[in-house]
Protein backbone atom coordinates (compact mmCIF):
# COMPACT_ATOMS: atom_id res chain seq x y z
CA UNK A 1 0.00 0.00 0.00
CA UNK A 2 0.99 3.39 -0.76
CA UNK A 3 0.78 6.39 1.86
CA UNK A 4 -2.79 7.01 0.60
CA UNK A 5 -4.20 3.88 0.86
CA UNK A 6 -2.48 3.25 4.40
CA UNK A 7 -4.56 6.09 5.56
CA UNK A 8 -8.10 4.89 3.87
CA UNK A 9 -7.48 1.46 4.83
CA UNK A 10 -7.05 2.57 8.78
CA UNK A 11 -9.80 5.28 8.10
CA UNK A 12 -12.10 2.13 7.29
CA UNK A 13 -10.77 0.06 9.84
CA UNK A 14 -11.19 2.78 12.62
CA UNK A 15 -14.54 3.89 11.31
CA UNK A 16 -15.69 -0.17 11.73
CA UNK A 17 -14.67 -0.78 14.97
CA UNK A 18 -17.88 1.63 16.12
CA UNK A 19 -20.38 1.33 13.86
CA UNK A 20 -23.13 2.75 15.72
CA UNK A 21 -21.02 5.71 16.68
CA UNK A 22 -20.02 6.42 13.58
CA UNK A 23 -22.99 6.16 11.28
CA UNK A 24 -22.80 8.30 8.62
CA UNK A 25 -19.91 9.98 8.48
CA UNK A 26 -18.12 11.17 5.29
CA UNK A 27 -14.53 10.55 4.86
CA UNK A 28 -13.16 13.72 3.40
CA UNK A 29 -12.11 13.67 -0.42
CA UNK A 30 -8.74 15.99 0.11
CA UNK A 31 -5.60 14.38 1.74
CA UNK A 32 -5.73 17.63 4.88
CA UNK A 33 -9.02 16.70 5.74
CA UNK A 34 -8.54 12.95 5.77
CA UNK A 35 -5.45 13.40 7.52
CA UNK A 36 -7.47 15.35 10.56
CA UNK A 37 -9.92 12.70 10.42
CA UNK A 38 -7.78 9.71 11.07
CA UNK A 39 -5.73 11.86 13.98
CA UNK A 40 -9.19 12.67 15.53
CA UNK A 41 -10.49 8.90 15.48
CA UNK A 42 -6.79 7.33 16.66
CA UNK A 43 -7.35 10.49 19.83
CA UNK A 44 -10.64 9.01 20.29
CA UNK A 45 -10.21 5.38 20.36
CA UNK A 46 -10.08 3.54 23.55
CA UNK A 47 -7.49 1.29 24.30
CA UNK A 48 -8.01 -1.55 22.78
CA UNK A 49 -6.74 -4.40 21.01
CA UNK A 50 -6.28 -4.29 17.16
CA UNK A 51 -5.34 -7.13 14.64
CA UNK A 52 -1.85 -7.20 13.55
CA UNK A 53 -2.62 -5.96 10.06
CA UNK A 54 -4.32 -2.91 11.52
CA UNK A 55 -0.89 -2.02 13.00
CA UNK A 56 0.84 -3.17 10.80
CA UNK A 57 -0.47 -0.60 8.01
CA UNK A 58 -0.33 2.28 11.18
CA UNK A 59 3.60 1.48 11.45
CA UNK A 60 4.32 1.98 8.07
CA UNK A 61 2.04 5.22 7.81
CA UNK A 62 3.55 6.68 11.11
CA UNK A 63 7.19 5.70 9.67
CA UNK A 64 6.43 7.32 6.09
CA UNK A 65 4.73 10.46 8.36
CA UNK A 66 8.11 10.72 10.36
CA UNK A 67 10.12 10.40 7.52
CA UNK A 68 8.24 13.27 5.60
CA UNK A 69 8.72 15.55 8.70
CA UNK A 70 12.30 14.77 8.99
CA UNK A 71 13.97 13.33 12.12
CA UNK A 72 16.97 15.43 14.52
CA UNK A 73 19.53 13.70 16.24
CA UNK A 74 19.90 15.04 20.09
CA UNK A 75 23.46 14.34 19.76
CA UNK A 76 23.69 17.11 17.11
CA UNK A 77 22.07 19.79 18.95
CA UNK A 78 24.37 22.26 20.26
CA UNK A 79 24.76 22.63 23.88
CA UNK A 80 24.58 25.98 25.65
CA UNK A 81 26.17 24.68 29.13
CA UNK A 82 27.85 21.82 29.66
CA UNK A 83 25.42 18.54 29.16
CA UNK A 84 22.56 21.20 28.87
CA UNK A 85 20.99 21.95 25.14
CA UNK A 86 18.42 24.00 23.88
CA UNK A 87 15.75 23.23 20.45
CA UNK A 88 13.18 24.26 19.10
CA UNK A 89 10.84 22.21 17.37
CA UNK A 90 8.72 19.21 16.72
CA UNK A 91 9.43 16.56 20.02
CA UNK A 92 7.81 14.02 17.89
CA UNK A 93 10.41 14.22 15.41
CA UNK A 94 13.49 13.88 18.10
CA UNK A 95 15.61 11.33 18.63
CA UNK A 96 17.32 10.76 21.96
CA UNK A 97 16.83 8.36 24.61
CA UNK A 98 13.57 9.42 25.91
CA UNK A 99 11.23 12.11 25.45
CA UNK A 100 8.99 13.92 28.27
CA UNK A 101 5.56 13.81 28.22
CA UNK A 102 3.32 16.30 29.89
CA UNK A 103 0.57 14.09 30.66
CA UNK A 104 -2.74 14.62 33.07
CA UNK A 105 -3.67 12.09 35.53
CA UNK A 106 -5.40 9.73 33.87
CA UNK A 107 -2.26 8.72 31.95
CA UNK A 108 -4.44 8.15 28.70
CA UNK A 109 -3.35 10.70 26.86
CA UNK A 110 -5.29 13.32 24.73
CA UNK A 111 -8.87 11.93 23.92
CA UNK A 112 -9.81 15.77 22.98
CA UNK A 113 -9.84 15.16 18.65
CA UNK A 114 -6.69 16.61 17.15
CA UNK A 115 -5.99 19.00 19.81
CA UNK A 116 -2.79 21.01 19.84
CA UNK A 117 -1.17 19.74 23.57
CA UNK A 118 1.88 17.70 23.66
CA UNK A 119 0.13 15.11 25.24
CA UNK A 120 -2.03 14.44 22.02
CA UNK A 121 1.39 14.84 19.81
CA UNK A 122 3.38 12.39 21.24
CA UNK A 123 0.26 9.69 21.65
CA UNK A 124 -0.56 10.04 18.12
CA UNK A 125 2.75 9.65 16.55
CA UNK A 126 3.11 7.08 18.73
CA UNK A 127 0.81 5.02 17.68
CA UNK A 128 -2.53 3.37 19.20
CA UNK A 129 0.10 1.13 21.36
CA UNK A 130 1.16 3.74 23.84
CA UNK A 131 -2.25 4.15 25.20
CA UNK A 132 -2.42 0.42 25.79
CA UNK A 133 0.82 0.87 27.71
CA UNK A 134 0.01 3.47 30.16
CA UNK A 135 -3.21 1.79 30.60
CA UNK A 136 -1.52 -1.49 31.51
CA UNK A 137 0.49 0.40 33.78
CA UNK A 138 -2.16 2.45 35.66
CA UNK A 139 -4.39 -1.26 35.76
CA UNK A 140 -1.66 -2.10 37.86
CA UNK A 141 -1.13 0.99 39.97
CA UNK A 142 -4.97 1.15 40.64
CA UNK A 143 -5.51 4.73 41.00
CA UNK A 144 -4.37 8.02 39.13
CA UNK A 145 -1.02 8.81 38.56
CA UNK A 146 0.07 11.35 41.16
CA UNK A 147 1.96 15.17 40.46
CA UNK A 148 5.43 15.25 40.20
CA UNK A 149 6.22 11.57 39.58
CA UNK A 150 7.21 9.56 36.45
CA UNK A 151 6.24 6.57 34.64
CA UNK A 152 7.99 5.18 31.55
CA UNK A 153 6.66 3.31 28.33
CA UNK A 154 8.52 2.68 25.10
CA UNK A 155 8.38 5.02 22.29
CA UNK A 156 6.75 2.76 19.59
CA UNK A 157 6.35 4.74 16.33
CA UNK A 158 8.55 7.48 17.67
CA UNK A 159 12.44 8.12 16.73
CA UNK A 160 13.35 8.43 21.15
CA UNK A 161 13.32 4.64 22.70
CA UNK A 162 10.92 5.83 25.77
CA UNK A 163 8.79 8.19 26.45
CA UNK A 164 9.09 9.79 30.22
CA UNK A 165 5.35 10.52 31.09
CA UNK A 166 4.76 12.73 33.90
CA UNK A 167 1.77 15.20 35.83
CA UNK A 168 2.96 18.50 36.33
CA UNK A 169 0.55 21.07 38.64
CA UNK A 170 -2.43 22.58 37.12
CA UNK A 171 -1.86 26.21 38.33
CA UNK A 172 -5.41 27.65 40.18
CA UNK A 173 -5.60 31.22 40.87
CA UNK A 174 -1.82 31.85 41.21
CA UNK A 175 1.13 29.94 41.82
CA UNK A 176 1.61 28.76 45.05
CA UNK A 177 4.93 26.82 46.93
CA UNK A 178 3.33 23.92 46.42
CA UNK A 179 3.11 24.36 42.60
CA UNK A 180 6.42 25.08 42.46
CA UNK A 181 8.15 22.26 44.16
CA UNK A 182 5.39 19.62 42.44
CA UNK A 183 6.98 21.11 39.06
CA UNK A 184 10.67 20.60 40.43
CA UNK A 185 9.70 17.19 41.52
CA UNK A 186 8.12 16.26 37.49
CA UNK A 187 12.01 17.16 36.80
CA UNK A 188 13.72 15.09 39.49
CA UNK A 189 11.82 12.25 38.98
CA UNK A 190 11.84 12.17 35.21
CA UNK A 191 15.74 12.33 35.97
CA UNK A 192 15.76 9.93 38.26
CA UNK A 193 13.86 7.20 36.26
CA UNK A 194 16.16 7.88 33.62
CA UNK A 195 19.49 7.40 35.52
CA UNK A 196 17.90 4.17 36.84
CA UNK A 197 17.23 2.52 33.40
CA UNK A 198 20.94 3.71 31.94
CA UNK A 199 19.01 6.43 29.80
CA UNK A 200 21.95 9.13 28.26
CA UNK A 201 19.61 11.71 27.03
CA UNK A 202 16.15 13.04 27.98
CA UNK A 203 14.45 15.72 25.99
CA UNK A 204 11.92 17.72 28.19
CA UNK A 205 8.55 19.81 27.16
CA UNK A 206 7.92 22.61 28.59
CA UNK A 207 5.73 21.25 31.05
CA UNK A 208 2.80 22.95 33.20
CA UNK A 209 2.95 25.67 30.86
CA UNK A 210 0.13 26.07 28.27
CA UNK A 211 -2.89 24.53 29.76
CA UNK A 212 -2.13 23.89 32.96
CA UNK A 213 -1.33 27.84 32.78
CA UNK A 214 2.36 28.04 35.07
CA UNK A 215 3.80 30.86 33.93
CA UNK A 216 6.81 30.38 31.36
CA UNK A 217 9.43 31.96 33.30
CA UNK A 218 8.67 31.02 36.53
CA UNK A 219 8.39 27.36 35.03
CA UNK A 220 11.88 27.55 32.63
CA UNK A 221 13.43 28.96 35.70
CA UNK A 222 12.33 25.93 38.05
CA UNK A 223 13.16 23.59 35.21
CA UNK A 224 16.63 24.34 34.58
CA UNK A 225 18.02 25.28 38.30
CA UNK A 226 16.41 21.77 39.10
CA UNK A 227 18.31 19.95 35.88
CA UNK A 228 21.51 21.95 36.23
CA UNK A 229 21.73 20.73 40.08
CA UNK A 230 20.46 17.21 39.34
CA UNK A 231 23.39 14.33 39.92
CA UNK A 232 23.26 12.64 36.89
CA UNK A 233 23.33 15.66 35.09
CA UNK A 234 26.17 17.20 37.48
CA UNK A 235 28.31 14.21 37.20
CA UNK A 236 27.01 13.98 32.82
CA UNK A 237 25.67 10.60 32.85
CA UNK A 238 22.42 12.80 31.14
CA UNK A 239 22.31 14.84 28.76
CA UNK A 240 19.18 17.15 28.57
CA UNK A 241 17.45 18.76 25.90
CA UNK A 242 15.06 21.42 26.71
CA UNK A 243 12.19 21.43 23.68
CA UNK A 244 10.42 24.46 23.26
CA UNK A 245 8.29 24.77 20.67
CA UNK A 246 7.37 28.57 20.57
CA UNK A 247 9.61 31.59 19.72
CA UNK A 248 8.89 32.61 23.48
CA UNK A 249 10.02 29.65 25.45
CA UNK A 250 13.24 29.69 23.46
CA UNK A 251 14.10 33.10 24.19
CA UNK A 252 13.29 32.27 27.81
CA UNK A 253 15.45 29.19 28.08
CA UNK A 254 18.35 30.73 26.31
CA UNK A 255 18.25 33.78 28.25
CA UNK A 256 18.19 31.85 31.78
CA UNK A 257 20.84 29.05 30.45
CA UNK A 258 22.99 31.79 29.19
CA UNK A 259 22.86 34.21 32.11
CA UNK A 260 23.88 30.79 34.40
CA UNK A 261 26.88 30.04 32.11
CA UNK A 262 28.17 33.38 32.13
CA UNK A 263 27.67 34.03 36.04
Amino acid sequence: MNQAERRAYLIRALLAEQPGRYAGMTVPADMAGQRRLLRGLMNVRPPLSAPPEFLQAQDAYLQEELARKGITDADAIEELQEGVCLWRGDITTLKCDAIVNAANSALLGCFCPNHGCIDNAIHTYAGIQLRSACEEIMERQGHEEPTGGCKITPAFNLPSRYVLHTVGPIVREHVTAQDREDLASCYRACLDLADREGLRSVAFCCISTGEFRFPNEQAARIAVKTVCEHEAVRQKRIRVIFNVFKEQDEAVYRRILTADREA
